[in-house]
């Protein structure tokens, strides 16, 4: 009898849309190479199917191919590994990120997407006296950040074209990128060349060097960066450190 209550007070918790919802997803996963809305087995009627299935499409968890075919995006392969690899990550970092620092004689970070926003995982502080220290947790606009622009560059194109339209390009200095043709290109070069910097397009004075950390899917779970002020990085030194920045995502990615 205690058990029979206790189901009945959860039903009252039951959100029906969410339930339908994640039915869907369950349903769409036995169907690799997609189905069609009508091909879909249940009981959701016709047009509750297919707003479910828009609204999923819209937040990136399901594809929609020209012909009208629905399957599952990558979006949820990459948020079990996040769940499971995000402590797991910064643990694999940490002493990577030490040789770093101690190679360029800079603060080096880690940074992970959160929604339209980066945060700061892990600090390995410079021990120069002069130097950038940002508080763990800290959340910092993708726009003008290196670390953004290499998690952006690597996402799948509808989850990139999702956090995009959300995104608002605020102008920090006179060398923020503010709008969104332009920030797209740079994300294609940042692929291309497979790093990123941010040259004073948040903090004048501060000049970052960053390269993705990517998982078994290729998809970006993070980024490492240096960061220092632009009086010891002018251009030239920045891009000699860049090497070594590379060279450690490439070993965080190996681990």
């Amino acid at each position: 009898m205690k058990e029979k209550i206790q189901s009945l007070e959860n039903e009252k918790y039951i959100v029906p849309a969410l339930y339908r919802g994640l039915n869907v997803l369950e349903e769409l996963s036995r169907y690799p190479r997609g189905v069609t809305l009508t091909e879909i087995p249940g009981d959701i009627p016709p047009a509750t199917l297919y707003r479910i299935l828009t609204t999923l499409t819209r937040l990136g968890y399901v594809v929609r191919d020209p012909n009208d075919r629905y399957r599952l995006s990558r979006k949820l392969l990459s948020l079990g590994s996040r769940a499971i690899n995000r402590n797991d990550l910064v643990e694999r970092a940490l002493p990577i990120m030490r040789e770093l620092r101690d190679l360029t004689g800079e603060t080096v970070l880690l940074a992970s997407l959160y929604g339209t926003e980066g945060v700061v995982l892990a600090q390995v502080e410079s021990n120069q006296a002069v130097k950038v220290t940002i508080q763990i947790g800290h959340h910092f606009p993708l726009h003008s950040a290196a670390p953004g622009k290499a998690i952006l560059a690597y996402l799948p194109e509808e989850e990139r074209s999702m956090i995009l339209e959300q995104m608002v390009f605020t102008r920090f200095t006179e060398s923020t990128i503010t709008d969104r043709g332009t920030f797209e290109k740079t994300l294609q070069q940042v692929r291309k060349n497979g790093y990123a910097f941010d040259y004073g397009e948040e903090l004048e004075d501060i000049r970052c060097a960053a390269a993705p950390l990517l998982d078994e899917n290729n998809y970006p779970e993070g980024a490492i960066w240096i960061s220092g002020p632009a009086s010891r990085l002018p251009n030239h030194t920045l891009k000699k450190h860049l090497k070594h920045v590379i060279a450690c995502a490439e070993k965080i990615n190996a681990e």
